[in-house]
């Protein structure tokens, strides 16, 4: 590309080096201008040297927005690949047979629907973020699910997850959480936490290999309850949770895989929280300490692990505060089975928080619970549960109800 970019004077050789200059060359819009004023060109050159510069120009803009447009592009291209959507569709048949002897027999028979959508994207290769919207009803964080009824009423949908997750590269394998997260500790059973309880505030967690096992552990602070006092909102007066959880699994042979560990979930300011004890507890003072464990048997024909859990709350005044778990359960196939029997006795964990499906999801109850699956294709199953409770429905001492829960689900992953 030619340009002449100086014009010391009113030559032949100037003008003849811009009359040559090709279309597509650049035209000097300065030069140009001299050129005409001093009479090196006519009017008719000047003109067609201006349309050269105007359509250069013109060249010039459009590359340099279709460059920004694939930038553009290029960086949405880059978002997309790097975020997932995923979510879930459930529907369930529910029946509910509760037998009181105090107060005599109670049944309830419904269809339900859960409906799960999440965006879990990687923002940078040290954080990750994700946002899930999830049917359900506000007052049960337990629940996702909501009942067919009221004449073809809306669903709601709540935020079921929004948090940021950064797990810097300088230490591999850990990760500093925040917001409304997935659960952050190891459940060896539901007995404390029932599986769709998502806890809202900060966490680490963490893991190691040392020693042919892997060591990991988590710890994180919640607010449960923003309380105010005579003096305003006042963090120090706010209900929370604590938790600290050390675990380790390792191989005891070939064929068994050991998972053990244990750990504390201390609450502070509870003891005017009454919406902890509302399905069960006579105590508001909590302090759980928890031991888990699972052994997995790979060498058997078909694959067989052993799980458990054991709490038991030290802050309870009574000697009702110990609970415990103890479950078998196997994959074959498409076939999945799983059993435990349990017996959490009514001050043992918080009743708020515990299995929402096992004895209405109240405290003092024990039974077995049985589970079978079988994946019809690709993210697509049906399932069964079926759970024999026996609990003190009424709350009063020595009256038991029995409460049986048939469930069955189909259920679809996308």
């Amino acid at each position: 590309m030619r340009l002449v970019s100086t014009l010391t004077g009113v030559s032949l050789t100037g003008m003849m080096l811009a009359l040559s200059a090709p279309a597509s060359a650049a035209v000097d819009a300065k030069l140009l201008e001299i050129l005409r004023a001093n009479g090196s060109i006519n009017q008719a050159q000047y003109t067609e040297l201006q349309a050269d510069l105007a359509k250069e120009t013109k060249e010039k803009a459009d590359l340099k927005a279709q460059s920004e447009r694939m930038t553009s592009f290029e960086q949405k291209v880059a978002w997309a690949a790097k975020t997932q959507v995923k979510g879930d569709v459930r529907l369930r048949y529910e029946d509910v047979n509760v037998d009181d002897p105090r107060s005599g027999s109670g049944n309830q028979d419904r269809e339900r629907v859960r409906a799960r959508v999440g965006f879990y994207s990687q923002i940078n290769p040290q954080v990750d973020a994700g946002v899930r919207i999830a049917t359900g009803s506000g007052a049960d964080g337990r629940s996702t699910n909501q009942s067919l009824d009221n004449y073809f009423e809306k669903k709601s949908l709540w935020v079921d997850l929004a948090y940021l997750d950064w797990h810097p590269t300088a230490v591999p394998n850990l990760h500093l959480i925040g917001g409304k997260m997935p659960q952050p500790w190891v459940s060896m059973g539901d007995i404390i936490w029932d599986s769709d309880l998502n806890p809202e505030g900060v966490a680490v967690t963490y893991k190691t290999n040392l020693g042919g096992a892997e060591l990991f552990g988590s710890a994180g602070h919640y607010t449960l309850d923003d309380n105010v006092d005579g003096d305003g909102v006042q963090f120090k007066h706010d209900t929370q949770l604590y938790h600290g959880q050390l675990g380790a699994k390792f191989n005891a042979a070939d064929t068994v895989k050991v998972t053990v560990g244990g750990s504390i979930y201390a609450y502070d300011n509870d003891k005017e929280a009454t919406a902890l004890q509302a399905f069960g507890n006579t105590t508001n003072e909590f302090n759980l300490v928890e031991g888990f464990g699972q052994i997995d048997f790979t060498g058997f024909a078909i694959p067989l692990s052993a799980y458990g859990q054991y709490v038991k709350n030290t802050e309870s005044t009574d000697d009702r505060d110990q609970a415990w778990l103890a479950g078998l359960k196997t994959k074959v196939g498409a076939w999945s089975l799983d059993y435990n029997y349990r017996d959490v006795q009514r001050n043992a964990v918080v009743s708020a928080f515990t299995d929402s499906d096992f004895g209405n999801g109240f405290t003092g109850s024990r039974g077995h619970k049985f589970k079978v699956g079988y994946e019809i294709d690709k993210n697509f199953s049906l399932g069964a549960a079926y759970l024999m409770a026996k609990t003190d429905f009424s709350q009063r001492p020595n009256t038991n109800a029995d409460v049986d829960t048939l469930q069955v689900d189909l259920e679809a992953k996308f």
